[in-house]
């Protein structure tokens, strides 16, 4: 008896101790992390797959997070040859009243010179200085009033939802005094969700990922003064900040006022996979950072860029489809390219993929009207994701990702005489179905 018990409890041990390395157990899941800020926001950045969300919807003061937008404006101006790194201009009187404001964050620019536009978006990227900012705008823009005009159409255009720009810098209106821009309430503030500021950084990485250059710069100079990035996440050779270091954070924009508490949009990457996340009225300078690291530890600890299914691929049962007025009754489909994403431990099998068929190529019937040529879209194939935590897309016009739909094969058009034959055959096929039906009726 005593034997039976030592074996018992033997086998219960083996059983748990070798449980422990069956497969990946995850560290953390979506629904236990505990994010302390207001707001925040988790995304894949290249598929704009939301990993995790925090009322990701409601709008916020971003502070200086604004700024994004900013340089999103700037960087454009600079691709469309509008301006150049090296266009220079002067600090208007509005600048220069707010660089002299000891209350803002500031490098003191000077009236009695000229700043290329390289020096101040450094400033305005490294240390979120508000009067480089405004002297930027001013340059390409003529005015702030214009400027935010132009960073609202922008945002239109660039699929934000919840959001609201009243100036360029982040700072509230009545901060500004007289010099609010005009059209915008004089006690106004800017306003984002969390979700529009991830997709606005999404936009800003992609399409100017020069951007990177700046906000990875953890020092830099300007009129022999130092520039020192309000990035405390960044690799710095200082012990002080070596608690909030990540590995791969490279950017992106911090925010701090009275009311829009502490802010920080960040980014990193890590074996060519970039993370987005976003953290919206946090307690203090640094907690913002701490939360950031939750959600980026979260997001490259628990996931994993797999490959789905390959180019090529062929759905069971649909392999294939009708083709009318072919030479060939049917066709082979495939997709064109393969389908990745950043798929959580143990989600493997929770993808599907479904074809949707191009309705323009189609008979009534549902078949393809040749002639057919190989390789020709004849549709997509969406990826479906069908586990538990779906946070969406921050893409407004994406809820899925999706590769074309392909034929393998040419499929030539039948010549009159066969396309006649075939069209007396169908109506002598229809004709007796239609006699049978009615004699069976008769009885």
């Amino acid at each position: 008896m005593r034997i039976l018990k030592k074996t018992i409890v033997s086998l219960i041990a083996l059983t748990f101790f070798l449980g422990l390395f069956q497969g990946h157990v995850p560290l953390v899941n979506a629904q236990s992390l505990d994010i302390d800020a207001e707001s925040a926001i988790l995304v894949d950045a290249s598929t704009g797959d939301i990993l995790f969300a925090k009322n990701a919807d409601i709008k916020l003061p971003p502070a200086s997070m604004t700024k994004m937008m900013t340089e999103y404006l700037i960087l454009e101006a600079i691709s469309e040859e509008q301006i150049s790194w090296e266009t220079t201009t002067e600090i208007s009187d509005y600048a220069y009243s707010i660089a002299a404001d000891t209350s803002f964050s500031g490098i003191g620019l000077r009236q009695n010179k000229d700043y290329t536009v390289r020096e101040l978006y450094e400033g305005m990227a490294i240390i979120s200085d508000n009067a480089a900012t405004i002297a930027l705008a001013e340059l390409v823009a003529n005015s702030e009033s214009e400027f935010v005009q132009q960073m609202n159409a922008k945002g239109e255009e660039l699929g934000l939802t919840d959001f609201e720009f009243v100036n360029s810098t982040g700072l509230t209106n009545s901060s500004l005094g007289d010099n609010y821009p005009e059209g915008t309430d004089p006690d106004g503030d800017n306003l984002i969700s969390a979700r529009s500021a991830a997709l606005l950084a999404y936009h800003l990485i992609n399409d100017h990922p020069e951007v990177l250059e700046f906000s990875s710069t953890i020092e830099s100079e300007l009129d022999g003064e130092p520039l020192e990035n309000l990035n405390w996440m960044l690799p710095w050779n200082n012990t002080n900040f070596d608690q909030y270091h990540v590995e791969g954070v490279d950017g992106l924009k911090t925010g701090h006022t009275e009311t829009a508490g502490y802010c920080f949009t960040g980014t990193a990457v890590r074996d060519g996979q970039r993370l987005i996340t976003v953290v919206m009225r946090a307690d203090s300078y640094g907690s913002r950072f701490e939360e950031t690291a939750k959600l980026l530890n979260y997001g490259f600890d628990e996931f994993t860029p797999v490959e789905l299914f390959e180019a090529g691929y062929q759905l069971d049962d649909q392999e294939t489809i009708e083709v009318a007025k072919g030479k060939e009754n049917q066709v082979g489909v495939e997709l064109a390219d393969q389908l990745s994403s950043f798929v959580q431990a143990g989600e493997e099998d929770d993808y599907s993929l479904e074809y949707v068929w191009d309705e323009d190529k189609l008979a009534e019937d549902g078949k393809l009207v040749a002639p057919i040529e190989q390789g020709e879209k004849v549709g997509e194939a969406h990826l479906i994701y069908q586990g538990d935590a779906d946070y969406g897309n921050i893409l407004s016009d994406q809820e899925n990702q999706m590769v074309d739909l392909v034929t393998t094969t040419n499929v030539e058009k039948n010549n009159w005489f066969m396309l006649t034959i075939g069209a007396i055959g169908d109506f002598f096929s229809q004709l007796f179905s239609t006699v049978i039906d009615t004699v069976t009726g008769w009885f």
